[in-house]
Parts: C-alpha cells; structure tokens; sequence
C-alpha cells in the first residue's frame, strides 16, 4: 500500500454517513450542517486550509452530503470529496467573504430552503470553534420556519471507533513522533536556543518517517522551559536551554490529518530528587491506568486507577489525564469526545484510541511522559515505542 493508493473508499464514507443518519434519526433531525472541518472531512473528505471562512456540510437522511463554502474552494472540495460535483458542491460568492453589510448564512439559508430545508429540524455544531454567533442569528433570522438544535458533538461521537486504514494512519503518524522525540534528544543541550530547536522538529514533523509524508500538526509544539514549564500550554521562545532546568516537549505527529501527540520531558543536568520522585510516581502510575485499558471498562477506570496510585505516592492531578483523538484540525488534536476523568463512564471498545495524558506541573517545571493508546480486543497498544522515562542530558 502506498500513500498515492490508501485513500478512504467511497464505501468507508458512505458507512460513516449511515452511522451519523442513525444518530440524526435518535435526535429527531431532518438535516444537519457541520463545520468542524474534522467532521467534515471525515464525512466528506474535504480537506482545506479554509476554516478561516465559514463552509460546512449539509447531511439529511438521503442522498450524498453538500459541501458548501468560499467559491474558490470548490475547486479544492472538487479535489477532495467523494461526492460527485455539481450539486453536491456549492459555493458562495467572495463578496460574501469578511463583509459587515452581507453575511454567507444568508446564501446558506437559501441553499437550506432549495433542499427543501425551509421547514426542517435541523442540527448544528453550537460549541464549536468554526461557527459564530453572528452565524447562528443569521442563520436563525433568514429561515425563520425552521427548529434549530444543538448538535454538538453528533458527528464526533461516531469517530470513537476508527477503521482498519485510520489505525494505518495513525501507526504512521504515531513513527513521525517518535523520529521528532529522537531528534530532540539528539540534539538538546545548553546554550541552543529554543526557536532552534523547534525548527528542527517542525523539519522532522514534516519530512516523515518509514517513507511516508507528515502533515500539519493540529496543535503547534509545547515547549516550555523552567518556570515556564509549570503551565501546560506555552510554547517557545529564542532563550537558549539552560542546565538545572527541565522542558517538556508536548509534539504530534500527524499524517493525513491523523493525529499522534506524545509527550516527553528532558533535564539538562543533574536531576532534583523530587523530579526523580514524581518521575516514579507517574510511571507506576501510568502502569496502572493502562491496566485498565481494555474493551468493556469505563473510560474513567483509567483515570480512577492513575489517580489512586498516584495519590499513594504523595502527587495530585486535579485534571483530566487522557482524550480521545484521531483526525483533527487547529486548534486542537482532540476529538471532544471521550475523557480520562472520574464520571466519564464512556465504554471502552476494541477501534478506539486516546492521549493518555497524565502530566504533572511541580513548583519549577512540568513533567510529561504520555502515550497514545489504542484499544484492542484483549486490552491496550501503545502506539509509539518512545522510551518512557524522565529523559536526562548533562
């Protein structure tokens, strides 16, 4: 199998449209309009550096999908789906685009109304980074007849259980992050600067591994040094590492917009004693968590165990410690789905996959050793063959 030849099959696509029609039918939807571009690409295939404009995809409980968005990304949607074109591709005018007197919902609203849409119940993804609320009045405002419901997260839920060529995906991109993590270890060290650094990951990132190409990782790379490393989401700077100081590296490889972060953490010198202890606490306690990673748990048995040991060793972690993932797009490689948190009783099952994600922050740094899982028939895999451990450089 090449990377020219594994695109997903019109039949996959077709399965997954059959698995949301059925979520619609039980939310008592006629149609929905999805503008998560992962939503839309895993529905679709549509795959484009335009979720700065509004576009989305419009799926009833018949017929193939419509892609609508910024005319000249048509052609990019006619590169890119598996519909037919014609009507299943629908753009709307560039003066439509960023312009206070006009707003494209209008043009939405009237495609809505010429599928018959007028008077529909339809679903729309509320809490979701790409649809405003300008958006939402205007689309409220111009079909007045119809019922709007939040439908958040409908899209989402049936990407838990992935396919035989996402798992490839992910495999691949899971050898990209490992070929990022050695090259950071490789070549750290005091007195390089930090932008430098990230540089040559982003250069790793993209150049794959295993003969297969990266793409764009939804999250940019975290990481902060020292103090900086006691908040979770910094990035960098052009400071040049310094010994007795620790940085995390929170990176994702990424191929076909398939996503696998990983996280490693690296000292430069000689290591505090109570960095090797909470390094301690977090293996056992990832050992733990992992033992309960198998088909017919409760995606919070994870999180319960990792908590319990690590609380016996004399650590807190008052956050989520794991989320599902997949195909994702900025600003996130998350699925918004499924967590690693006491309440969540989600059942696990063989497809999935996760960020199992137990991070520390210490007084004067942060300690990340993470991995991504894949759930299996008799229990777990890690996807990556990263060393876990507390990496140390003099």
């Amino acid at each position: 199998m090449t990377d020219q030849d594994d695109n997903f099959s019109t039949a996959e696509y077709r399965q997954r449209i059959t698995k949301v029609r059925k979520a619609m039918e039980k939310a008592g939807l006629e149609a929905i309009f999805v503008t998560d571009p992962s939503n839309m690409a895993w529905l679709t295939g549509y795959d484009g550096w335009s979720f700065y404009v509004h576009q989305g995809v419009i799926l009833t409980l018949e017929g193939d999908p419509v892609w609508w968005g910024r005319a000249m990304d048509a052609v990019g949607a006619q590169r890119t789906v598996f519909m037919s074109h014609g009507d299943h591709i629908r753009g709307y005018d560039d003066t439509f685009v960023q312009n206070p007197e006009k707003h494209p919902m209008q043009e939405l609203a009237a495609l809505m109304a010429e599928l018959g849409l007028k008077n529909a119940s339809i679903g729309v993804e509320m809490d979701n980074y790409y649809y405003t609320a300008k958006a939402h009045t205007v689309l409220l405002a111009h079909l007045p007849n119809a019922a709007f419901a939040d439908a958040t997260g409908l899209v989402n839920w049936q990407r838990a259980v992935k396919s035989e060529l996402e798992i490839t995906y992910m495999r691949r991109a899971a050898r990209i992050v490992e070929a990022m993590h050695e090259r950071v270890l490789e070549l750290a060290e005091p007195g390089l600067r930090k932008n430098e650094l990230i540089a040559e990951i982003y250069a790793t990132a993209i150049r794959g591994a295993d003969g297969h190409w990266g793409d764009y990782p939804a999250i940019v790379p975290m990481a902060p040094s020292g103090l900086d490393a006691t908040a979770p989401h910094l990035t960098w700077d052009d400071r040049p590492m310094q010994k007795g100081e620790a940085t995390f590296f929170e990176i994702a490889g990424a191929h076909r917009r398939y996503q696998c972060p990983q996280s490693r953490t690296l000292f430069l010198g000689e290591v505090p004693q109570k960095y090797r202890d909470a390094e301690a606490a977090v293996l056992d306690a990832i050992e733990a968590g992992l033992a309960q990673a198998k088909p017919g748990n409760q995606a919070q048995d994870i999180a319960n165990a990792f908590n319990q040991t690590l609380n016996k060793a004399g650590f807190e972690k008052d956050s989520r410690c794991g989320y599902a993932i997949g195909i994702s797009y900025p600003p996130d490689w998350g699925e918004r789905t499924i967590s690693f948190r006491r309440g969540d009783t989600t059942i696990l099952e063989p497809g999935m996959t996760f960020h199992f994600m137990p991070a520390l922050w210490l007084d004067d740094g942060g300690l990340e050793i993470t991995e991504p899982i894949l759930i299996t028939q008799t229990g777990y895999e890690c996807l990556c063959n990263t060393p876990r451990s507390l990496w140390v450089k003099a």
